[in-house]
């Protein structure tokens, strides 16, 4: 499992995530992502991202989130051949954090 992005309290943009081996570009992906609210209740919005350049990025899909002081998640899952992946939040509410995985 890879993280994507740890934490994130506001719109940011995670660190590219590149796929090494070429047996591993093609797999099934889940993308999940966890979020919380230290005190009373929000929402997070976060956009998985890919490329095959690691430059020009596309949207592979979205995950809105409705956020509690217990963890809440969403997730998807595809089969995707791109070599870069990277989350992207366009936002959080104040006083939450959001955290994005990957796994093949």
């Amino acid at each position: 499992m890879s993280t994507l992005m740890l934490s994130a309290t506001a719109a940011a943009t995670g660190s590219a995530f590149q796929i090494r081996s070429t047996s591993d570009l093609y797999a099934n992906r889940s993308f999940q992502a966890v979020g919380v609210m230290s005190a009373s209740t929000g929402t997070a919005n976060v956009v998985i991202e890919v490329s095959n350049d690691g430059t020009n990025y596309v949207t592979l899909g979205t995950i809105n989130l409705t956020l509690t002081t217990s963890p809440s998640s969403d997730a998807f899952f595809t089969y995707t051949t791109y070599e870069f992946y990277r989350a992207r939040t366009t936002q959080v509410t104040s006083n939450g954090t959001v955290t994005v995985y990957m796994k093949a």
